[in-house]
């Protein structure tokens, strides 16, 4: 996206938080392949899983954004960091409704990356994620929030830090650290 295109898609957030449903329509023209990018890029990782493609989650996405009454984007940044956030609600949904059982005590530990992964066969493992990221996103936002925008909203090292004003080395070693906690986290046993 351009640097010209990120100004417009500012301005155009800010109308439609203002009322403006129309500066929605036109913001949508301007973000819409960003996005779709970024929900490809989380299905490549999937590594061809019959799940959500990338269409049905910008798509689902885009309903439920629609749907925010009065959204406060004051920036793009704010925008995107929204859209991963309601893109892994929306795995996580889709989880949920695909195995409805509770994750049990004998469940094999899986490692992080595997466990991002959403497929239906590893429900258990993505919902354990999602509830280790909510208790980490307690402990420190920042570290959840670097997680979400990697693996669910699909940015780079280099688009995460713009995205949160940090340096590369700052997102790397923070990325490693909430990585770390989160296996330690979906590979404990529940207490019970």
């Amino acid at each position: 996206m351009s640097e010209n295109s990120q100004g417009d898609v500012t301005e155009l957030l800010a109308r439609w938080g203002h009322g403006d449903r129309a500066a929605l329509d036109e913001a949508t023209r301007i973000v819409y392949g960003e996005l779709h990018r970024i929900a490809e890029a989380y299905s490549r990782r999937e590594h061809g899983a019959n799940t959500l493609q990338a269409t049905v989650l910008i798509h689902e996405a885009f309903l439920r954004l629609v749907k925010q009454d009065r959204p406060n984007f004051d920036n793009r940044r704010k925008f995107f960091a929204f859209s991963a956030r309601l893109m892994r609600q929306i795995l996580v949904d889709h989880a949920r409704a695909a195995h409805a059982d509770k994750r049990g005590g004998g469940a094999i530990p899986r490692p992080l990356s595997e466990s991002v992964d959403y497929v239906p066969s590893r429900a258990t493992d993505f919902l354990a994620l999602n509830e280790a990221l909510d208790k980490l996103g307690e402990l420190n936002a920042r570290k959840a929030r670097i997680i979400e925008l990697r693996y669910f909203g699909g940015l780079n090292v280099e688009e995460t830090a713009e995205m949160l004003g940090l340096s590369i080395g700052t997102i790397s070693k923070e990325q490693r650290m909430a990585e770390a906690w989160l296996s330690q986290a979906i590979s404990a046993p529940l207490p019970g």
